[in-house]
């Protein structure tokens, strides 16, 4: 039986990672100058807990208020291009934005484009019925006001009665609905919904968290409180302790929404508020563990952008010591030997090799609706394997030209059938002084014999 949509209602923002190298001081002032090398997007907010649900194999929807400016359609791609349906009811005002500057992993600092004084539009009939539809909701509120809209409050009220809803709640934002399933503050926000005097340890997390359940007339809170754990408090049971599995060296980054999303899709699937409690604790661990929101969501659905993270990393790397880095692309599917020598022969043109792999969807389009016989995650982790291939990043484009932009490697390396022909890439990679490199061709090997071959022994 198919399984209905996880409808996902909060304010959604843009969030930039900002890759570079700091090996200098300005001269103007004792600041570290960073030489950025890449800029990653992600969904921010509602959009990242949206995005971190569909990692859990569920269709998902979001209801948010986007603005039309140029972060606005980033942020919907953005969206788009993890599987997430996006239900808008309007912003205007500017997209808040979240830059964060890293030079390698190491955060500089942080820019913040609020986009204070917009104002969400009112709830659609698309907005209610895809509630309406929902086998289970999150309220993701930033304290923007999507989750305080008259028409989406009501929608989820009436909601209630017949599906579980999870509120994420946030000091500026609006109360849950009142018998809302349960809501999930962090210890920060506790202290703040409820300031009052309580010893350190569990005792005292109790009280706040049986004081906010009272408060807002909800079923349960589960506190979340990072290495710490989770505490769940019903008015049927005793508290319920939940701890974590420790994350040395993890970022914390979106472990709340990680929690938040997959309480959500467990009590989805019908599991109980305390086995849906234990996931969470558990898989937002492991989140952290990660790497935290830069390194875990699905790219296009497939693998995983902590791949396409490391593929920029990797390169950066090189590039930093000075070496030369050297990327190729293809679809891959079925590896042979043709394939196994002519990334060999690429791999020996620098000292770093990344190979963009066309995503399944892209596949498709190029070779038609019988291809690849092989998934991208697979595809991917059979060159990953390989000795001569130092990282992977899969595009879903038909060429790779975005992805070439992220990586911007010195090299773009193409076998020897292209001689003669023009490459869409090359425009790219005149930006910052790449070059095509053409290898030799392999003859008597490719896919799509292999593949009539197979056929017609069968």
């Amino acid at each position: 039986m198919s399984r209905g949509p996880v409808v996902v209602i909060g304010d959604a923002l843009l969030d930039r990672d900002v890759h570079g190298i700091a090996e200098r001081l300005s001269p103007d002032a004792p600041v570290p100058v960073l030489d950025e090398l890449a800029s990653t997007p992600r969904p921010g907010g509602a959009g990242l807990a949206a995005a971190l649900a569909a990692r859990d194999a569920r269709p998902v929807t979001l209801v948010t208020a986007l603005a039309g400016d140029a972060a606005g359609v980033e942020l919907r791609a953005e969206l788009e291009r993890l599987r997430v349906e996006v239900v808008d009811i309007g912003l205007k005002g500017p997209t808040p934005e979240k830059v964060r500057f890293l030079a390698g992993e190491r955060p500089l600092m942080r820019l913040d484009r609020s986009g204070r004084g917009g104002s969400v539009g009112t709830a659609t009939a698309a907005a209610r019925a895809a509630i309406g539809w929902a086998d289970a909701v999150l309220v993701s509120d930033y304290g923007r006001g999507v989750a305080a809209e008259p028409g989406l409050r009501g929608a989820i009220a009436e909601l209630r009665a017949r599906v579980p809803v999870v509120w994420d709640p946030h000091p500026r934002g609006a109360t849950p609905v009142p018998r809302a399933t349960v809501a999930t503050p962090n210890e920060g926000e506790a202290a703040r919904f409820a300031p009052m005097p309580s010893a350190d340890g569990t005792p005292g997390a109790a009280d706040r968290a049986e004081a906010m359940r009272r408060a807002w007339r909800v079923e349960a809170v589960c506190l979340t409180r990072g290495r710490g754990g989770a505490l769940l408090v019903t008015e049927q049971a005793a508290p319920l302790a939940l701890p974590a599995t420790p994350a040395p060296g993890g970022d914390p980054c979106g472990a709340g929404d990680r929690f938040a999303s997959h309480l959500a899709c467990a009590l989805a699937d019908g599991a109980t508020l305390a086995d849906a409690a234990r996931e969470a604790t558990a898989v937002a661990s492991a989140f952290v563990a990660a790497g935290g929101a830069r390194r875990a969501l699905d790219a296009a659905g497939g693998a995983s952008c902590a791949a396409e993270t490391d593929a920029v990393a990797v390169a950066e790397r090189v590039r930093a010591a000075g070496g030369t880095v050297v990327a190729t692309g293809g679809c891959f599917d079925l590896l042979h030997a043709g394939h196994v020598r002519t990334l060999q022969a690429a791999r020996r043109l620098g000292d770093c090799l990344v190979v963009c792999l066309n995503s399944d969807a892209s596949v498709r389009r190029l070779k038609g609706p019988g291809r690849p016989l092989v998934s991208e995650r697979d595809r991917a982790s059979v060159l990953a394997a390989l000795g001569c291939v130092d990282a992977t990043m899969v595009f879903d484009e038909e060429t790779p030209e975005r992805a070439l932009g992220r990586l911007r490697p010195h090299v773009w390396a193409k076998g020897g059938d292209y001689q003669g022909m023009a490459l869409p890439e090359e425009a790219a990679l005149a930006e910052w002084g790449g070059r095509v490199v053409l290898l030799p061709y392999v003859s008597g090997h490719s896919t799509t014999r292999l593949i009539e071959e197979a056929q017609a022994r069968g």
